[in-house]
């Protein structure tokens, strides 16, 4: 992920001053000024934050003087672009909030379409999607899926993520199971690989909470695919799939099946931080069908308590013949990541098959000796 300072810096401040000085030379731009000497220990959202606020301090006045005062910047000023349209577009948005004015509300959804191909408008639309969802999915279902601009049909897509990366949550998607189904149904044959992968991850995160809607959902498109459906559909299941859900199992063609399980066999009981462990094991169908098989294995890291818990990790897909085996094997690392801390114990790794958990192989994590 990159840092904050690779994407709104000083430098992306300085963009965005000289960008609305030339639109608005007599704005005194104090708080611009400021921001760019407070920006600097921020993480990226409170930066976009900040420069928000900024904007909506230098500028006083109604919704419509300040997105006068954009567009002018957008057709004049060539810095106008890149990471400084995130805290432009979110100050659109706040100040049409703020007015809470039809007309002014229509004109911030209208001119978020129209910047979002300079960046993009995903993380300000939420502001208007929390302050009237249906007023905006009604737009975003009309107007933005059918855009000839591939940027904004993403965006129908990407903004009303449930879960969308840096941004706020729209609590009203997250309570309504369907809400935001009608713009992937519009946007899933899309022609644009862009469009689709945001549908994809669109329908993984509605998966989190709402995993029949998905899967019901994921039924429809298969019924009536084109050549990217199935690819499409594999992504938005994922999450589903390393859960063993046995609907989304069994959508991507991941029957029961009847298997002789050998391992998962460990080569060390006991693994040093930092070093790796192999697990393998030996997998045969034994029924009278061929068996087409999702191979995952579970680490069950060992928590602060003591208690375990389980994260999945994709091995391997494998269709047997009745009677034919497969092995497997994979090398696990517990070198330290950032985004993990390892507890010395007991932890324990297991297969699953099909969505259906073997039987654990348990080994110790040892601590590192320090000098």
């Amino acid at each position: 992920m990159p840092f904050a300072d690779e994407l709104i810096s000083r430098h992306t401040v300085q963009n965005l001053t000289h960008a609305i000085r030339a639109a608005a030379p007599d704005a005194g731009l104090t708080a611009l000024h400021a921001a760019a000497r407070q920006i600097g220990p921020l993480p990226l959202r409170q930066r976009a934050d900040l420069l928000r606020d900024a904007l909506l301090t230098d500028l006083p006045g109604d919704y419509a003087t300040l997105a006068r005062t954009v567009r002018t910047a957008r057709d004049n000023a060539a810095q106008f672009t890149g990471w400084l349209i995130w805290p432009v577009t979110s100050a659109v948005a706040t100040r049409a909030v703020q007015e809470d004015e039809t007309a002014a509300f229509d004109d911030a959804m209208v001119l978020l379409a129209d910047l979002t191909g300079r960046l993009s408008s995903e993380f300000a639309v939420r502001t208007l999607l929390r302050h009237d969802l249906d007023r905006a999915l009604n737009t975003i279902v009309s107007d933005w899926t059918r855009s000839a601009d591939p940027d904004v049909r993403r965006l129908a897509s990407e903004g009303t993520r449930p879960y969308l990366p840096w941004a706020v949550r729209v609590p009203q998607i997250l309570t309504r199971p369907g809400a935001t189904v009608p713009i992937l149904d519009t946007l899933y044959r899309d022609e644009s690989e862009y469009v689709r992968r945001s549908v994809a991850n669109h329908l993984n995160d509605l998966s989190r909470d709402h995993p029949e809607v998905v899967v019901d959902t994921a039924r429809r498109w298969l019924d009536s695919p084109d050549a990217t459906t199935e690819r499409l559909v594999r992504h938005g299941l994922r999450t589903l799939i390393k859960r063993g859900h046995l609907g989304a199992l069994e959508l991507l063609g991941f029957a029961p099946a009847v298997l002789d399980v050998v391992g998962p066999r460990l080569d060390r009981d006991v693994v040093p931080l930092g070093e790796s462990v192999q697990l393998t094991a030996s997998i045969r169908n034994v029924g009278a069908s061929a068996a087409r098989l999702t191979i995952d294995y579970i680490v069950h890291h060992r928590k602060a308590n003591g208690t375990l818990t389980g994260k999945t990790f994709k091995l391997a897909t494998r269709t047997l013949a009745p009677g034919e085996q497969t092995e497997v094997m994979r090398e696990h690392s517990f070198r330290p990541i950032t985004t993990r801390r390892y507890y010395p114990g007991r932890h324990a790794i297991s297969l699953q098959i099909n969505g259906v958990e073997s039987d654990r192989a348990e080994f110790e994590l040892a601590p590192t000796d320090t000098p």
